[in-house]
């Protein structure tokens, strides 16, 4: 079968070309943000639009659309969705047996000043929260956490916004890296260590900024051990285990290791005196909950087994026996069948397709078996702890939909030329693109929810831009996922769950004022962190990395 070639101007006018190739995304943005139309239905339409432009205007033969979109829907299911639904299942069974009460007295009982609790509950809770699930989880659950310690619910949702952002790059069990790695071909060892370069710098600062948020800055100044402790804590964990370990775990480790790391120094040291919010100052401090250390460790036991079971799923020797389960063939009619050319190449070349149905060597498949050990040790049944799976799945399903046709119009945009089209426009902005680059992947994040949507769509636009102007394409797709991070606060999913868990219901307008100065600030301030690796110091960028 002949290859067919990708046409990078089809309408014969760079312009119209360039609007044309741009439809889907900027209907997928107009459906979320101006329309309002719920995000599943949204990504459907927006596929459907690009397989038809792919057809009709780009002259991509049927059987190969059909072919990308079949390959990307198996990725899709295999490393996106199944993680992401296995990783909520794990949280549900804290919730269903009772056992997240404990959670979450153990992390408020440590202490009773306002400032560290926010960072052991919004901070470093929220971190395990995002890489355990993510999605509307972080913020809704550690809303409703600080608003039952006595948190004013305003004050509580704007906080938990903001903590939500340095995590989201590996939430999910890090799911926009694996997305990254599927639109872009780059290594994911590459790309995860990239963001791990990227965010703790931003990490390391979020626990000022959240408790400048609430207090002044005397206040804030007050406790700054207890902040550098939570700051680099996280931020360090963050870089050991996204450079030397896997992207799964980035953010379970870190915010566990975090509330550990605080925990521990809260024995040796208290804030003093403590401070409370001004409508509280005189009153009687409400009793602590005195779980014993048995109990603490058997409500975080279902936590624990998820991170045994994915360290044991990457390790060497355990991922190359579960590999030779896994059915693994070139994708029909499209492997090394679709063609990229000058200039978005430096010469013609194939661009192969693989289709890999790992159904247990998926790091999802390890997470579902921690799950399943997990219901039983939380005292459910094991009838139970399916049914706690199916209604896991049940209300995942639309979120679930949303995901994969989100990647499969990254995967036909990628195949068809749509991607490259963008890229070649975006070249003209030159040495600004490490901001300018960064700002696409907060608007993506921005609009669409989720950093593994943005990354989706722009992956390999970041990719072929970047090599066009010169730049590492692993920088400015680490870029994309870690400038996205800082649009999570101001989605409007994220706006919407805040409200709800927090019962303010008809303040989303207030709340996406209240946060949308912190969202920019904090994108630009990675963006000069991407500039600072792109022009000052690119031989820290990671080239053929590997984790061990």
């Amino acid at each position: 079968m002949q290859p067919w070639t990708q046409n990078y101007d089809p309408l014969g006018n760079t312009a119209l070309s360039t609007v044309v190739a741009a439809l889907p995304v900027a209907s997928l943005f107009l459906l979320l943000a101006v329309f309002k139309v719920k995000a599943h239905w949204s990504a459907v339409i927006a596929f459907l639009l690009a397989a038809l432009l792919a057809l009709t205007v780009f002259g991509m033969p049927g059987r190969m659309i059909l072919a990308a979109t079949g390959t990307g829907l198996v990725y899709a299911i295999v490393y996106i969705a199944w993680i992401l639904l296995a990783a909520v299942f794990i949280y549900d069974l804290t919730v269903e047996s009772g056992h997240f009460e404990v959670i979450k007295g153990s992390i408020g009982g440590l202490t009773d000043d306002r400032r560290m609790q926010v960072l052991l509950i919004a901070f470093a809770f929220g971190a395990v929260l995002e890489g355990s699930g993510g999605g509307g989880a972080p913020v809704a659950v550690t809303g409703a956490m600080l608003i039952g310690l006595g948190y004013r619910p305003f004050e509580a949702a704007i906080i938990c916004l903001i903590a939500n952002t340095a995590p989201v790059a590996y939430g999910g069990m890090g799911n926009p890296i694996r997305t990254l790695v599927a639109v872009t071909g780059l290594a994911e060892a590459d790309v995860s260590a990239m963001v791990g370069r990227l965010l703790p710098p931003i990490a390391a600062i979020i626990p000022f900024w959240l408790v400048k948020r609430m207090a002044s800055w005397k206040e804030t100044f007050a406790v700054w051990p207890g902040l550098l402790v939570a700051g680099l804590s996280f931020a360090g964990m963050q870089f050991f285990w996204a450079n030397f370990m896997d992207a799964a775990l980035v953010d379970i480790v870190g915010g566990m290791g975090t509330l550990f790391a605080v925990a521990v120094f809260l024995k040796v040291w208290q804030p003093n005196p403590t401070w409370r919010f001004p409508e509280e100052r005189g009153l009687a401090v409400a009793a602590r909950h005195n779980y014993s250390k048995a109990q603490i460790l058997h409500a975080w036991s279902p936590f624990l087994l998820l991170a045994v079971f994915v360290v044991l799923w990457g390790f060497p020797a355990v991922k190359s026996f579960l590999a030779t389960t896994s059915l693994k063939f070139p994708a029909p009619g499209l492997h090394n069948l679709v063609q990229r050319t000058p200039p978005v190449v430096a010469q013609a070349m194939t661009e192969p397709a693989i289709v890999d149905f790992a159904w247990l060597a998926s790091v999802g498949t390890g997470t579902f078996i921690a799950g399943l050990i997990a219901g039983p040790v939380l005292g459910l049944s094991f009838g139970r702890t399916l049914r706690v799976f199916g209604r896991t799945f049940f209300r995942l399903r639309f979120s679930l939909l949303a995901i994969m046709a989100m990647i499969c119009l990254g995967y036909l945009t990628r195949y068809c030329g749509m991607d490259a089209v963008l890229g070649l426009a975006m070249t003209n902005t030159g040495a600004l693109y490490t901001i300018f680059g960064t700002l696409i992947g907060w608007l993506g994040v921005a609009l669409t929810g989720t950093d593994a949507g943005s990354n989706a769509l722009f992956g390999s636009l970041q990719v072929i831009t970047a090599s066009k102007l010169g730049l590492s394409p692993v920088l400015m797709a680490a870029a994309n996922t870690a400038g996205g991070v800082m649009g999570k606060m101001i989605g409007a999913q994220s706006i919407i769950v805040a409200c709800v868990a927090t019962g303010l219901e008809g303040r989303e307008g207030d709340m996406f004022r209240a946060v949308a100065k912190h969202s920019v600030i904090l994108a630009l301030l990675v963006g000069l962190v991407v500039s600072f690796f792109a022009y000052v110091a690119p031989h820290l960028v990671p080239h053929g990395h590997r984790f061990w």
